[in-house]
């Protein structure tokens, strides 16, 4: 087996793994690297963040999922160089691979647009741990209302706010919104849940730009049903621990005391798209050529959120399916290459878009079928519980579902952490994070 080819992959998301079972009948052997032993099902992840499903509802094991893919190892670590003249992947531990053919589908992260210094205070949604951290910022909230004697200080602490108008900003949003109006209605004394203002901040025009204007603002008018104020055209000019500030125009600025701000404004490619010493876009994304592999290098490849692919004039965007087709695509050429054939260009199908906002509200555009309200809610369901991995994934994301639909519960809703803040005697924890979310 070791004459065979030997393919590294970099990354256990969506490109990474549709790669590795692309190949899974080629006789190649395979070592799939990733620093987390965990494949995520991303559009899902903000239900962990708000307590509605489970880190495992959404996530399984690697090992697991390849466990009957013979020509696989996976390798838990972290790379920290690239050498592609002498094809060398390297790792922190001191590992070295050695490979005939590199994908690098490593993902994204967050992008403050040169403000990274808001990232404490405004946390983004892109990882398991995120989402935790999230969970635990956004139920501590709540408690420390229910704690605060001084009505400014319990104001703040229920006052939310979801910067970006995306999907995850719009599915963040809707379902705080239902948080504090159902899923904690009679379970406080001494607040009402109901009186928290959930904001939604988009610096442009309008919410879900990437939809048809009439979807937008269906969307728009959902989020308000479900209580949510939505606030366009009015970006952030700064962030910190004790709230935000939004630009108004006319140099004039309204200062929001807010000790809950989430942050889904913008992504940036991986760092690791660096290692590889090829252009870059703006957002650090790797410029590719027709079948994903690298000017000068074919048998370098960059696929998912770290590739910048265009069709035409349009590029190709960075969610799920296109990451999959990706992946899929690189499989191919790899088998081209060793073949001695050309291998294919890349060509992204898209099926269209679709968001949820909340319980019965989402809104989905199928190529000039456009949908809202409660059938576009059921299409979103079934989509994604169709899309996730295994069966016990798809049972256990039902199962909360319909409990959470016919109850508004949500059984995920424990804090996780200590309860004292760091260091103090006696002061509540601003943040609400734990130590260990903080040193990530």
């Amino acid at each position: 087996m070791h004459g065979q080819p030997h393919v590294v992959i970099v990354g256990g998301g969506f490109a990474g793994l549709w790669a590795t079972r692309a190949l899974a009948r080629d006789a190649v052997r395979i070592t799939l690297v990733d620093r987390r032993n965990h494949h995520l099902f991303q559009p899902l992840l903000y239900q962990v963040a708000t307590a509605g499903l489970s880190a495992p509802d959404i996530a399984a094991p690697l090992r697991h999922i390849l466990r009957r893919q013979g020509n696989v190892e996976v390798r838990l670590g972290e790379v920290t160089a690239i050498d592609t003249a002498g094809r060398q992947v390297r790792l922190a531990d001191g590992g070295v691979l050695d490979y005939d053919f590199l994908l690098l589908a490593s993902g994204a992260t967050h992008a403050y647009f040169g403000h990274d210094d808001w990232a404490t205070a405004a946390p983004g949604l892109k990882t398991l741990e995120d989402a935790l951290a999230i969970r635990r910022r956004v139920l501590l909230a709540f408690e420390r209302a229910e704690a605060a004697s001084d009505p400014d200080q319990r104001a703040a602490w229920l006052e939310f706010a979801v910067v970006g108008g995306g999907p995850t900003g719009v599915e963040l949003a809707g379902t705080l919104a239902e948080i504090a109006r159902h899923t904690l209605r009679d379970e406080f004394r001494r607040i009402d849940p109901a009186q928290a203002r959930v904001r939604l901040i988009e610096a442009g025009p309008r919410v879900l730009s990437s939809f048809p204007e009439s979807l937008s603002a269906k969307a728009a008018t959902q989020l308000r049903r479900l209580g949510v104020e939505v606030v366009t055209g009015r970006p952030v000019a700064h962030i910190d621990d004790q709230g935000y500030t939004l630009e108004l125009g006319d140099g004039r600025q309204e200062r929001v005391p807010a000790r809950t701000v989430l942050w889904a404004a913008g992504v940036a490619a991986s760092p690791l798209g660096a290692l590889l010493q090829a252009e870059r876009d703006h957002a650090g994304r790797v410029l590719v050529g027709p079948d994903l592999s690298i000017p000068g290098r074919p048998e370098v490849f960059v696929a998912g959120d770290l590739a910048s692919v265009r069709q035409g004039d349009r590029a190709v965007p960075g969610v799920a399916p296109a990451a999959k087709q990706m992946g899929r695509h690189v499989g191919d050429a790899i088998r081209a290459r060793l073949a001695s054939r050309p291998a294919p260009g890349f060509r992204y199908r898209d099926f269209g878009n679709l968001a949820t906002i909340g319980r019965m509200a989402a809104v989905v555009d199928l190529h000039g079928l456009k949908l809202s309200g409660i059938v576009a809610w059921w299409f979103w369901l079934v989509a994604h519980v169709f899309f996730l991995i295994g069966f016990r994934n798809r049972l256990a994301v039902l199962t909360n579902w319909a409990w959470a639909y016919w109850t508004y519960q949500r059984h995920a809703r424990i804090i996780f952490g200590p309860s004292r803040p760091r260091g103090a005697t006696g002061d509540t924890d601003d943040t609400g994070d734990a130590p260990a979310e903080r040193r990530r």
